[in-house]
């Protein structure tokens, strides 16, 4: 498995970007990867997303991107993909590995805006962004998620999942298993990649 991470505004710091030496604690680590949100809701651009990218880039990571899901119907996930893509079309930047869409309520914003958690809306939801998303993609989410809410077996696309601990039950494409990975002074999101194949020199 490969070492790696991820990333969003929220790991900026006073200079409202993520800082260089999280990048390099990282390097220092033997991380290979790194996945940056790209965007949120309803075509709202991270605002760290390029630099953090150009950051990575310089460092040999490889990189990919995710979207933070704010909809409640299939609609709006359709909506979100193209302006995700979009969003990752006028940054131009690399992405080698796939764009990740992240269905999960961490706010609890869907369950107050009458989200409906029935399998059938969640799993077609993500269906409608793999279908408008025009990149290779896939699907994040917790393992209750994935496990209760979302057949991923039948989306039939990459699956990061979300399963804080030492074991993963899923074994998809990347698998997120800890908050606290400590890069230098930083603690991030911490992950393993399972395909060692984008990493062969």
């Amino acid at each position: 498995m490969i070492r790696g991470f991820d990333i969003s505004e929220n790991n900026a710091d006073e200079t409202g970007r993520v800082p260089e030496d999280l990048f390099d604690a990282a390097a220092n680590a033997g991380c290979k990867f790194v996945y940056v949100r790209a965007s949120w809701g309803n075509g709202h651009e991270d605002s760290c997303f390029r630099d953090s990218v150009e950051k990575a880039l310089a460092r040999g990571f490889k990189v990919g991107a995710y979207h933070y899901d704010y909809g409640l119907t299939p609609d709006d996930a359709a909506r979100q993909a193209q302006q995700c893509a979009d969003i990752i079309d006028r940054a131009g930047v690399l992405l080698e590995l796939p764009v990740f869409y992240d269905m999960e309520d961490a706010d609890k914003w869907k369950m107050n805006h009458g989200f409906d958690f029935n399998p059938s809306n969640v799993t077609a939801m993500c269906q409608a962004w793999l279908d408008n998303i025009g990149l290779n993609s896939g699907v994040y989410a917790s393992y209750s998620w994935l496990q209760n809410r979302i057949d991923w077996q039948g989306l039939g696309c990459p699956v990061w999942n979300a399963e804080w601990g030492d074991a993963d039950d899923l074994g998809g494409y990347v698998w997120q298993d800890t908050e606290q990975l400590w890069l230098g002074n930083h603690a991030v999101d911490g992950d393993w990649m399972y395909d060692e194949e984008p990493f062969k020199d």
